[in-house]
This record gives structure tokens, sequence and C-alpha cells, in this order.
């Protein structure tokens, strides 16, 4: 399939949920993949909202890109959620400020705080998110479907670029000059929290800079981990 029906088919898939699955929102990271979702609905002035999630600890040029989208797309403001404060006083002062290193329960714990928290209150009142999850990412997403029940926050999710190759999102931002994060210049295909994220070395799996201290085949952090029922679309 190429790249034009590939484009084609998101923004159809877009207009879907814009039309049926009202009030919906894009969980926007600032990846990649997330600009190309967000110039697609910016330029065709589809009515989703945006969020992103501000853990704390992002890196500087994902606040930088995070400026530099919302003067670029001033029409979509992308609303940003913080994790309540007193939770994440809580954890530091008992745990560490680093201690997410120590166990994968520390970890996810860390991502609960940060993460799970504020997606609950972003997703609260929605019928539907939108993700910018591929399959080719890694190996806990090879499953997922461009529609899946997610029983954990009761609604709808949708995954558009599923299908899309690492080539083709970039072919996209290339080609309509969409803002991305300076990172990936530096050999960072996959970018979250500043202290849990690393470059990668040629051949590395694209999700190998994330969590690299952990088993590959466990590494999420809870937003998009596998305890949905799957529903074709």
């Amino acid at each position: 399939m190429s790249l034009e029906q590939k484009i084609a088919d998101t923004l159809a898939c877009l207009k879907q949920i814009e039309a049926e699955y009202s009030p919906a929102i894009f969980a926007n990271s600032y990846g990649a993949e997330d600009m190309v979702l967000t110039d697609l609905i910016a330029r065709h002035g589809l009515k989703i909202d945006l969020f992103s999630l501000d853990t704390g600890r992002l890196p500087a040029e994902t606040y930088t890109l995070m400026q530099e989208t919302a003067t670029r797309y001033p029409v979509i403001p992308v609303k940003v959620y913080f994790p309540d404060a007193a939770q994440v006083e809580q954890y530091v002062n008992e745990k560490g400020i680093n201690a997410f290193y120590e166990s994968v329960d520390l970890r996810k714990e860390c991502c609960r705080i940060r993460k799970l928290e504020p997606l609950k209150r972003a997703l609260a009142g929605r019928k539907a998110w939108i993700t910018g999850l591929r399959r080719q990412q890694s190996t806990t997403r090879t499953e997922m479907q461009i529609k899946e029940f997610d029983s954990g926050n009761g609604l709808e999710k949708f995954n558009p670029l599923i299908e899309w190759t690492e080539k083709e999102v970039w072919q996209y931002i290339r080609d309509n000059g969409v803002p991305y994060n300076a990172l990936h210049d530096q050999h960072y295909p996959s970018i979250g929290c500043a202290p849990c994220t690393r470059s990668i070395a040629m051949g590395e799996d694209v999700r190998a800079g994330r969590w690299w201290w952990e088993n590959p085949d466990l590494k999420e952090c809870g937003l998009h981990a596998k305890v949905s029922s799957l529903i074709k679309p």
C-alpha cells in the first residue's frame, strides 16, 4: 500500500472518530508519529481535542517542541495534564528521586503516578481516545489493532497509524515540514522521560532506548499495556 493511500485511510479513520465518537481526544506525546497525527488533525480542521502528559521529567527538547507546536498549530491547543503533586512528593521522599531504576515495580509505580493517573483525568467523559502507536515499534505492540476497546479506561481506543512504517512517518514529516523533537536527530527514535530514555546504536530496536535496563517484552508504562479486548474495525 502506498503512503498516499495510508494517509487517506488515516484521515478517513480520524473523520469517522470525529463523526461517531465525539467527544474524542488525541494523546500527543510529541513523538514523530504524534506530530503526524497533530498535523493531519490541524490541516483538515477536525474537531478532535488534544492533550499531553507533562510528567515533570521530560527532556528540554520536548518542551521546546511543545512550544513550537503551539505556535505552528494555534487552532488546536494541546491541554497539558500534570501528575498530582502530593503523590509525586510522597514517592520521591519515600522511595528516592530515581527509585525507578531499582525495580520494575518501582518504575511502574512512578509511571502510574506521573502518567496513568493524569491520563484518567484526561480521558474522563470521552467516548474515544487516539494514539500514534505502530506495530513496528515494539514486541508489546505487534497484536494491537486499529480499533480496540480500552477496558481499563472504559472507552474506545484508536491507533490510526498502526500499519505505518517508520520510513513512512518520516517521509510525511519531510514532505509536509512537520516540526519534530530534536532528539530524533541524535538517535532517539522513542522519547519519554529524560532519565528513562537513551539514544540507540545502529541496528538496535527502535524501543531499545526506553527503560533499557528491563526485559524488552515487558517494556510498557501502562498507558498501552495489553489489557483491552480487541474489536475488529
